[in-house]
């Protein structure tokens, strides 16, 4: 990043790594070692505490009845329980708390760009910055019908490989 990236730039990566790093943990499938499972569960705590207060103030000026806004509040409270649940025993026990805790990081990022209407690359799970070259993205669901519709990096889509 250079020293011209605004604050709502830097906001976006970080919410964007924050994602990341909730979304490699949740993709593993051997249980980590004692060590690693511990400074994951410190990052997720931190990545928690510093977007609940953050969707706190963007619900703030919404409307009371807001849908989004409601939806995220319950983010934030789901999240603040999972934050405060006691060390589980055991490594499995502990991994599984971990993982719920993973699971509001990637929540609350969710509800963070809904809420500031980020725009985010599904190929290549980046934000698509104004002005950016984008092409039309769609992809049916294995179950029929469904359609997630959107926009996609002009290079995500042109090469078929994510960016990441």
């Amino acid at each position: 990043m250079t020293a011209a990236v605004t604050n709502e730039d830097t906001r976006t990566e970080s919410t964007t790594s924050m994602r990341a790093a909730a979304d490699w943990f949740l993709a593993q499938r051997v249980l980590p070692r004692h060590t690693s499972l511990r400074l994951c569960s410190d990052d997720f705590f931190r990545f928690c505490e510093r977007l609940s207060p953050e969707i706190q103030e963007l619900v703030a000026r919404l409307p009371r009845n807001d849908v989004l806004a409601r939806a995220a509040m319950e983010g934030v409270s789901e999240a603040r329980r999972r934050m405060y649940e006691p060390e589980a025993a055991g490594l499995l026990g502990e991994t599984a708390r971990v993982t719920r805790l993973a699971r509001s990081v990637v929540a609350l990022c969710n509800h963070h760009d809904a809420l500031t209407g980020a725009v985010m690359c599904p190929a290549c799970e980046k934000p698509i910055k104004s002005g950016e070259p984008t092409a039309p993205y769609g992809k049916v669901s294995p179950s029929g019908g469904a359609v997630q519709a959107g926009r996609i990096h002009a290079a995500c889509a042109s090469t078929g490989t994510s960016r990441r």
